[in-house]
């Protein structure tokens, strides 16, 4: 096996005829391999092979501002292979965004503008944080899905104001990637012909020549989606690629797969077409000889003036916004209403009067007193809010009847059937949730979705994703617990909870009953800078008694919700578990031990208290005792010396033979409190 992966990678792969004429191509090269190179690691092959397809879209096609990378209407571009950084580095600087030349020279260094991969928020120009291959590609078709539906609900005859496209370049390992077939299927079947996907054809990875391990018919498998594909095309022929773009421009009915055929690491005369091309720095020997061979005499981060000027987008980016910006003005004078609800839903910002609404709702739950399951109050939430907030967008992966996450005159999103405002994903979870990230991105939406609680593994990474961007994402996670019984292990969340908790930046909500629900989703509403998750339970859980302080404590993570004079121990909980725990301080009661009962919504906002509060919710020197239908561990977080949970995986029967089976009952409770106290010294 050693000896084939040798012969796969010292055999070049070149595709395409590299011809190294055009100097805003070799630019990229040069600054690719001298930035690589002085940062001692990095991914040269890829940037030195898609130049020509970097020329081509963003001198010829790409509509941008880099004097306002927040500009709404804006074309996205992704770079989903995003391990070719520098070259979406270098042509941010060379477009004239403020990414200046020492960012470039810092590649890699702490603190840069140029981290390894792509990250939003940080560097000026950048859509989307992308790395883990694929998920690039599932953004740009959220974001491309963002533009239809804005564009249908703001453009008016005689006034389109939303009207620009997503563009995507991709690798092999992109499309060798399960997310790859989940997000294109779903694009094809909406008709997301504003989307167009370059493919980096270059036959490499980093074991070597792929025809070893990926045989696919690319163009077949998009042409079975739906999609419209073009080429393949010499990937190095500027105006061939330049063509084929405006082949792409000239159909907006389905998405377009450009196939471009390229050589990795075009120009560098021992490693072109090997996968030593691709993930380590050339050295300097061979970057001289790269010099030598595409006629690029310059010192390392040397740009010659009129290269630096033909590069410049700044004046067309500029005359591009004003252009649109006048439009924008007519459109206010014949749709006031309209362009203020559009300049508040793309600068994310909720509606005025919303925190009062949301109190609202929230005090409509509290004294209901309803005994319902908690992704039933959830429902109820979301038709409560979803008619004072177009921008709420919702989906499942084909559990909308389980999630309950539709809503009263929601519509369906369909491919020729505006208005809809929920999206049916279909079998796709980890699809679905990087979507969302791509829709939030976007901006104009706050997306939701929902899934079984343990098929959140299918999307970990992608929420993963969304907390290191600081996205408003929300993920409807139901039936999460053995509580949703008879479907059994396979579907039983045991170490999830727990585990989605130890997301950075991930809000996690696991609430007791419907007033809960509505504080959970309230605070994801308005977490403008985290993704939230919500787990629902399946089976109905009974409303709990508050004062309007306990009420308004909710919202803090964890909250007294039944004290006791003389406390000697504290049990907390959440979830279904909370009723548990009352029934045990009842119990504890009769016993002659006084407890105190803390419902405990969200560890994750509980942690971000004040220590006072902290404190005063969880007295120092109190024993602690932890009931959640899952893995006890998590409990030790918060110094318990004992914890009720499941450390196995569940079984197949009605729920409420389960939680005796496993323990769940006021009586084992109310003993591992008793033993608890009886330990202290």
């Amino acid at each position: 096996m050693a000896g084939t992966a040798a012969t796969h990678a010292a055999v070049p792969v070149r595709r395409g005829q590299p011809r190294f004429t055009d100097p805003l191509a070799n630019a990229l090269r040069a600054l690719a391999m001298d930035a690589v190179q002085a940062a001692g690691s990095g991914h040269p092959g890829a940037p030195m092979g898609m130049a020509e397809m970097a020329v081509a879209l963003w001198s010829r096609h790409l509509r941008h501002n880099p004097a306002n990378p927040r500009w709404a209407d804006r074309d996205r571009f992704v770079l989903s292979n995003g391990h070719a950084s520098m070259l979406l580095y270098a042509l941010l600087h060379l477009s004239g965004y403020d990414l200046p030349m020492s960012e470039l020279r810092n590649f890699r260094q702490l603190h840069s503008k140029t981290p390894g991969h792509p990250e939003v928020g940080l560097t000026p120009g950048v859509e989307t944080t992308t790395g883990p291959l694929g998920q690039g590609l599932a953004n740009a078709v959220g974001m491309a899905l963002a533009e239809k539906l804005l564009a249908e609900h703001f453009n008016r005859p005689g006034h389109t104001v939303v009207d620009h496209r997503s563009w995507v370049f991709v690798g092999d390992g992109c499309l060798m990637e399960g997310i790859s077939h989940e997000a294109c299927s779903l694009a094809g079947t909406l008709g997301l012909g504003r989307l167009c996907v370059l493919y980096d054809d270059n036959g490499i990875s980093i074991d070597g020549d792929v025809r070893g391990w990926f045989g696919d018919d690319t163009a077949a498998r998009f042409g079975a989606y739906g999609w419209r594909v073009i080429g393949p095309v010499d990937g190095h022929d500027v105006d061939a690629l330049d063509a084929a773009l405006a082949t792409a421009r000239s159909d907006d009915t389905r998405p377009t797969l450009l196939i471009c055929r390229t050589t990795i690491g075009a120009g560098s005369p021992a490693r072109e077409g090997t996968a030593r091309a691709h993930g380590e720095p050339l050295g300097l020997d061979e970057i001289a000889a790269t010099r030598a061979r595409i006629g690029w005499p310059f010192a390392p981060f040397e740009l010659p003036p009129d290269v630096s000027a033909r590069w410049n987008a700044r004046a067309a980016g500029a005359r591009a916004e004003s252009a649109w910006r006048q439009r924008f003005e007519a459109y206010r004078s014949a749709h006031p209403e309209l362009a203020d609800e559009f300049e508040r839903r793309t600068e994310g910002t909720l509606p005025e009067g919303a925190a009062e609404a949301f109190d609202a709702i929230v005090q409509r739950f509290a004294v209901a007193g309803e005994t319902l399951a908690t992704r039933k109050a959830s429902q109820q939430a979301l038709g409560a809010i979803a008619p004072w907030l177009p921008e709420l967008l919702g989906g499942s992966a084909d559990l909308t009847a389980s999630n309950l996450t539709d809503f009263a005159g929601c519509g369906a999103v369909r491919a020729g059937q505006p208005g809809g405002r929920h999206i049916h994903h279909g079998v796709r979870e980890f699809g679905m949730a990087a979507l969302m990230n791509g829709i939030a991105l976007h901006g104009g939406f706050i997306p939701y979705g929902g899934t079984f609680l343990t098929f959140s593994d299918y999307s970990r990474n992608a929420i993963r994703m969304a907390a290191l961007m600081k996205q408003r994402v929300i993920h409807v996670f139901t039936h999460d617990s053995i509580g949703l019984g008879e479907d059994g292990p396979t579907h039983q969340p045991v170490e999830h909870a727990a585990s989605l908790r130890l997301i950075p930046n991930l809000d996690v909500w696991r609430p007791c009953d419907g007033a809960e629900t509505a504080v959970a989703w309230a605070a994801a509403l308005q977490a403008a800078d985290r993704p939230t998750a919500l787990l629902l339970s399946r089976q109905n859980l009974p409303a709990q008694r508050r004062s309007a302080a306990q009420v308004g404590a909710i919202g803090r993570g964890a909250y007294v919700l039944a004290d006791a004079d003389a406390a000697c121990a504290v049990i907390i909980a959440s979830g279904s578990e909370v009723a548990l725990a009352l029934q045990a301080q009842a119990l504890l009661a009769t016993q002659g031990l006084a407890v105190r009962v803390v419902s405990m919504p969200s560890s994750t906002v509980f942690d971000r208290q004040p220590r006072a509060w902290r404190d005063a919710v969880l007295p120092p020197g109190l024993p602690r005792i932890g009931v959640e239908a899952g893995v006890s561990r998590f409990w030790a977080t918060y110094g318990c010396v004992a914890a009720l949970g499941v450390d196995r995986f569940g079984e197949s029967a009605p729920a409420a033979a389960l939680f005796h089976e496993f323990g769940f009952t006021a009586e084992a409770l109310a003993a591992q409190v008793q033993a608890a106290v009886q330990a202290q010294p």
